[in-house]
């Protein structure tokens, strides 16, 4: 009897589990019987499996042969334990020394001919090892670099079969060989999935800071842009109100420059999210910044929050994990899915539950939510062009929620952009670059007062945190406190009204909010006028 084991992992959502895989050869009738709630993909294993060792030079062993795949109770699905399952079956036949794989991870795809075929989630799934005191990990050759960037793991990228055989059975590691020059590498193919970039409204992680963005290009706007800074700075929820063509698509596609490159810890949150997605941009196996993701407006519930009919799978709101969600025409979206946003902007993160399990995925964004005044786009206090009946824009209105607005901080109307704003030939308004550098500064003084707290940014400090541990100035928050008796406020809108007054405050340096701060912050909440200039530095 031949006995051998090996690690592999389970990926649930962005978590992954380290799974024992062990393979069991007995005297009796030739057999392959994989065991462990294995998926289709998975069970198909025995078939690539069994090619892949021939094809490698190795002898497939004639004896009644069983894989196990321990934790039997956790559901394992895709390719990715192939080159584990390989190797433990040539343990167990001693082509391979047992000792030598029971403490290393593998994870890989096998194709017929015996290469080593990447999968997606490589990163999450190393992480995991990482974290269960695996200190060994065997990845396919193009995501070595993926697997590479989890500190104190030993990464061995291989291209087949059979140089991991020679690797551990300690023999000449046999060359490849390479690849025409022109053609694209057939190991990548199908890593991308088909259409999902798309149906998320991704279109590649930083393109929108390679196509010469910048706020300097918007004409105007000037309420609109301080909303923008502010949104960025304090990490605030944002809704723009305006006609079409004013400039509100052109406002949420800058958004992501102004916002601070992502820290390491970030970066690897959001590049785990993106690898079991199947989106890493080629190439660049770090995102380090802000992702943008813009969904259509016919997208599903289970497009913008996750979901699938087996294994749930991350939808818009956690590929924009740590970057910025953007929702045009917002009330042409279906309301099941705008109200499925609630739970992720409060918390953070988004459950999901199926028969095969719940699965967790982080979703802590910046939501812009764009919208025309009404179905004709021309509604507003000072023109009389709109032609829809006051029903029609009633019921436009009414396809966002009240809880929706109530959980965002921001509500700014873009004005029409006049003939001579277009007409000016002069300075425009402050480049990215100038804005980008006032809200980093802003962050860092949030961060150094929120030193020692789990909070990063204003938005995600509680209101009672906020009302008990940092007290705004004497008699700031006087004017809020009447339009929350009012009703002009809820107890929620209070608090994210002193959120929005700690973000202000930081952007002008001030050790505390003040009644301007405030005053702003009630401007820029409910969108009735204060008396407050619209322009930060009118402020200064």
């Amino acid at each position: 009897m031949g006995f051998a084991r090996t690690c592999s992992v389970a990926l649930v959502g962005v978590e992954g589990v380290v799974v024992e895989v062990q393979a069991d050869l007995e005297p009796g009738v030739a057999a392959f019987t994989l065991v462990g709630l294995p998926d289709k993909s998975l069970s198909e294993s025995r078939d690539r499996v069994r090619a892949a060792v021939v094809n490698s030079g190795g002898e497939w062993p004639q004896k009644k042969l069983t894989v196990g795949l321990s934790p039997a109770s956790v559901p394992k699905a895709g390719s990715g334990f192939d080159l584990a399952v390989a190797c433990a079956v040539l343990g167990a036949a001693e082509r391979i020394d047992p000792r030598v794989l029971a403490d290393i991870v593998m994870i890989g795809e096998l194709g017929l001919d015996g290469r080593v075929r990447p999968v997606r989630g490589i990163l999450p799934a190393v992480l995991a090892a990482a974290d269960a005191g695996y200190e060994q990990v065997v990845v396919p050759e193009c995501a070595a670099a993926e697997a590479s960037l989890v500190p104190g793991v030993s990464v061995l990228g291989v291209r087949s079969l059979r140089q991991l055989i020679a690797v551990l059975a300690d023999e000449p590691v046999p060359d490849e060989e390479p690849d025409e020059l022109g053609r694209p590498d057939p190991l990548l193919a199908g890593l991308r999935v088909p259409g999902t970039a798309a149906a998320t409204g991704m279109h590649g992680v930083g393109a929108q800071h390679d196509q010469g963005h910048d706020l300097a290009d918007v004409v105007g706007q000037r309420s609109a842009r301080t909303a923008v800074e502010v949104a960025a700075a304090g990490g605030h929820h944002l809704f723009l109100e305006g006609p079409p063509g004013a400039g509100k698509t052109m406002l949420a596609e800058r958004l992501p420059a102004v916002l601070p490159r992502l820290s390491r810890d970030e970066s690897l949150e959001v590049t785990a999210i993106h690898s079991v997605a199947g989106l890493l941009p080629p190439g660049k196996p770090l995102i380090d910044v802000p992702p943008y993701c813009a969904p259509h407006h016919s997208a599903t519930m289970q497009a913008l929050v996750g979901g699938g009919a087996n294994i749930a799978r991350p939808g818009a709101v956690s590929m924009a994990h740590r970057g910025v969600l953007f929702l045009d025409e917002t009330p042409e979206f279906s309301s099941h899915a705008l109200d499925a946003l609630r739970q992720p902007l409060e918390a953070g993160h988004v459950v999901i539950a199926r028969s095969a399990g719940v699965v967790r995925f982080p979703a802590r964004f910046l939501m812009v939510l764009a919208a025309n005044p009404c179905p004709c786009g021309r509604f507003s206090q000072r023109d009389t062009l709109c032609e829809c009946p006051p029903s029609a824009i009633r019921r436009y209105q009414a396809r966002l929620s009240g809880p929706l607005l109530d959980r965002v901080d921001l509500r700014v109307e873009v004005d029409p952009v006049s003939r001579a704003e277009l007409a000016h030939r002069g300075p425009g308004g402050e480049s990215t670059a100038t804005v980008a550098d006032r809200v980093r500064a802003a962050r860092e003084r949030a961060a150094a007062r929120l030193a020692g707290t789990p909070w990063r940014t204003n938005s995600e400090v509680p209101g009672r945190e906020l009302r008990s541990r940092w007290h705004p100035a004497s008699g700031a928050m006087d004017e809020a406190e009447r339009n929350l008796e009012r009703g002009v406020l809820t107890a929620r809108g209070l608090d994210r009204v002193l959120r929005v007054a700690w973000t202000v405050a930081d952007l002008l340096g001030h050790d505390r909010p003040d009644a301007m701060d405030v005053a702003l912050a009630l401007q820029l909440r409910t969108g009735v006028p204060r008396g407050v200039p619209m322009a930060l530095g009118a402020l200064t």
